[in-house]
């Protein structure tokens, strides 16, 4: 990951939190970072695609905390899964993310407004999908639905808690939210009550549109790191782990997603950083695109 390109997204961050994205330039953002508007520009193409980095960089961040926290654990360990999904609330909650969002959301930025869906979108088929790895494949039908209601709940629980000046903490939070939605989901599968159907859902995913991410493309890119840039011995040698990993039949992503963070790190301030970086995210991206 480019420490330097993510310095200066997160000192765009705070100048959008603190005086709003429309009232943030891009020269307020070059000035404070101390950077080249050259330098700016190499990094984003405009302010709205250091949102997108703000966003990727979060669902990085809260992706390889959820891997770690899972080596070697049960699938199914209930307190496992708070905890995962307690990262990305404390992660929203130290970047003060939220303030960001609303503000995104309630403006006329359609560009904006769909990247922010995107990052929301990602998040609730994370959690479908855990839910199904935790309850079991019988609730499949209804986990979507069961995460809108986990979400709707948690939100204005979160927004309650806050204004009345009420003690908690994120994990008693999640714990309890996700104590209902265990009640809320075998009731929905006994008596059908299900709102949402697939057709709702798929509606839903295809109007938010994200980018496919295919394997051919990730092996692409494999191919130019080595043709364009000399790998040392270690960086070639965990290439081609995640290559072969990427190239058999069955792609078992228990093994593959812990070297993600290893590659990345071989890496780490040198001349191909960047793209280096760019190649674990797409890995990532695939992988939660297969089953």
């Amino acid at each position: 990951m480019n420490n330097r390109k993510r310095k200066v997204a997160d000192i765009a961050l705070s100048l959008f939190i603190e005086k709003g994205f429309q009232q943030t330039s891009i020269q307020e953002i070059i000035d404070k970072a101390n950077i080249s508007k050259g330098t700016f520009y190499n990094y984003f193409s405009s302010k709205n695609d250091c949102i997108a980095d703000i966003l990727e960089y979060l669902r990085y961040d809260a992706s390889q905390q959820r891997v770690a926290m899972q080596i070697g654990k049960d699938t199914k360990d209930r307190e496992v899964f708070v905890d995962q999904i307690v990262i990305l609330m404390r992660l929203n909650a130290e970047r003060n993310l939220s303030v960001l969002f609303e503000a995104i959301l309630s403006s006329n930025e359609a560009e904006l407004k769909k990247l922010v869906m995107q990052h929301r979108m990602y998040e609730m088929e994370w959690l479908s999908n855990r839910f199904i790895e935790v309850m079991g494949d019988e609730v499949r039908d209804v986990s979507f639905e069961a995460t809108v209601l986990f979400y709707g709940m948690l939100h204005y629980m979160a927004f309650t808690l806050r204004v009345t000046n009420s003690t908690f903490s994120l994990k008693q939070l999640a714990n309890v939210i996700l104590s209902y939605t265990e009640l809320i989901i075998p009731y929905m599968l006994n008596n059908g009550t299900a709102l949402l159907n697939h057709s709702s859902i798929d509606l839903l995913q295809s109007n938010i549109s994200k980018d496919t991410v295919t394997k051919a493309d990730v092996l692409e890119l494999a191919d130019l790191l080595r043709q364009q840039y000399r790998l040392n011995e270690e960086q070639e040698d965990l290439l081609d782990a995640i290559v072969k990993e990427l190239q058999r039949e069955r792609i078992r992503k228990v093994v593959l997603k812990p070297l993600l963070k290893p590659f990345h790190q071989l890496f780490n301030d040198t001349e191909i950083e960047t793209h280096a970086h760019k190649f674990t995210n797409m890995v990532w991206y695939y992988l939660k695109s297969i089953k």
